[in-house]
């Protein structure tokens, strides 16, 4: 059975034409970019090359383009660097529906004397800008604010944020993981300092990703040793990966209106049949201004875990907007900042496409859905005038 992959905001496939032009350097132009004889100093020309497809991408310079092993690393190296370069300033503000790799990290620095000040989001998802006006102050060193949100999609209003950001002359940093190639992008308008990307969420392979960091902000390496990447992130380039991050950057800007178009009319055509077909069930977050390619969906009464087995089952992938901590179902920091409802929460799922998406495949799911839905609600625990609470057997899953 081939699998009918919805899960795009997870990671994705690697594009044929991204690999195709990998390949060459595990075979033929296998050599150390950074040694002195011409076999390994070859590679160094393909990696100025994809330094400047990823920066044309994103309306940057390719010297202000920084490669890194993942997004992760991207977000903790520009929040590393800003507190470093900053040692009299000890407060960071961010939100409460950013990415782990950003969360945990805060998290981390408020247990070695840093304060962090976390943003609230409405029922819909969205930020409110007078709140991160309000709590700027003369010692923030940093503001991190994911681009797009991975598990509603919601866009939060860049523009609007860096011009309340840069007026007080504080460092701005965006995840913005989810949204470069699928969004337009243009760093040399919008005054964000850090920018990370992660090359598996565009059709790159896993293990690459890159920071942008604005010429002229203060940066201090996040890892060190040799003289890599200007001296910026120590460790040998892994230069298939450098070069397919490149060549995905460049289809991604090629394949943007296809995005916003075709795939998302498979997202809107999947989520209105769904809502249509299924009773007690919503959509996540604001739908005026979110990802073209996801679509978070609350079903009432039913576990998220359950349905995904069920999908499973049809060879469907997608994930579930709740997580299984500590033997009892707890619904994503997303869904409980927003405000969702304990019965809806825990049966969201979260649908993300790319343009890999058909739709046939959308048939598919829109005919099984339903009654996945139905046969599992005719055995939930939950019940019109009933007292939510945990289930006793771990996450009732089985």
């Amino acid at each position: 059975m081939n699998p009918i992959y919805l899960d795009n905001n997870a990671t994705t496939q690697v594009d044929p034409a991204v690999l195709e032009a990998m390949l060459p350097f595990f075979t033929e132009m296998y050599g150390n970019p950074s040694s002195m004889h011409r076999f390994g100093g070859q590679v160094g020309k393909y990696l100025v090359a994809a330094r400047e497809q990823v920066a044309a991408s994103l309306g940057a310079r390719p010297d202000e383009i920084l490669f890194t092993a993942c997004g992760t690393e991207s977000d903790n190296t520009a929040i590393w660097s800003a507190l470093q370069s900053q040692p009299e300033k000890k407060h960071i503000v961010t939100t409460r529906v950013e990415h782990p790799a950003v969360l945990n990290l805060v998290q981390h620095l408020e247990k070695r004397g840093y304060e962090a000040t976390y943003l609230g989001v409405d029922a819909k998802g969205r930020l409110d800008l007078d709140e991160l006006r309000d709590s700027l102050r003369k010692d923030t060193a940093l503001v991190s604010v994911m681009y797009a949100n991975n598990e509603t999609g919601v866009i939060f209003p860049m523009e609007e944020i860096a011009s309340i950001v840069k007026e007080r002359g504080i460092l701005l940093h965006t995840d913005a993981v989810q949204a470069v190639g699928k969004l337009p992008i243009d760093l040399g308008k919008l005054p964000v300092d850090f920018l990370a990307l992660s090359g598996h969420k565009l059709h790159a392979p896993k293990g690459i990703g890159a920071l942008y960091v604005r010429k002229g902000t203060p940066f201090r390496p996040f890892l060190r040793g040799g003289h890599q990447e200007r001296g910026r992130r120590a460790g040998t380039e892994n230069a298939a990966s450098i070069v397919g991050l490149g060549k995905a950057c460049e289809l991604a800007t090629v394949n943007m209106h296809e995005e916003r178009t075709r795939v998302m009319a498979l997202r809107d055509r999947l989520e209105q049949g769904l809502l249509a077909a299924i009773p007690d069930s919503m959509v996540n977050g604001d739908t005026a201004s979110r990802l073209p390619n996801t679509a978070s969906i609350a079903f009432k009464y039913v576990e998220g875990e359950a349905i995904l087995l069920l999908m499973d089952g049809h060879g469907i992938c997608a994930s579930s907007g709740s997580a299984c901590t500590s033997g009892s179902l707890e619904p994503s920091h997303v869904l409980r900042a927003m405000g969702v409802p304990f019965t809806y929460a825990h049966g969201s799922i979260r649908y993300s496409f790319s343009r890999f998406n058909t739709d046939a495949e959308v048939d598919l799911v829109l005919r099984e859905m339903p009654p996945i839905i139905s046969r599992l609600r005719e055995m939930s625990p939950f019940r019109e005038g009933q007292e939510p609470g945990m289930l006793k057997s771990g996450c009732g899953c089985s």
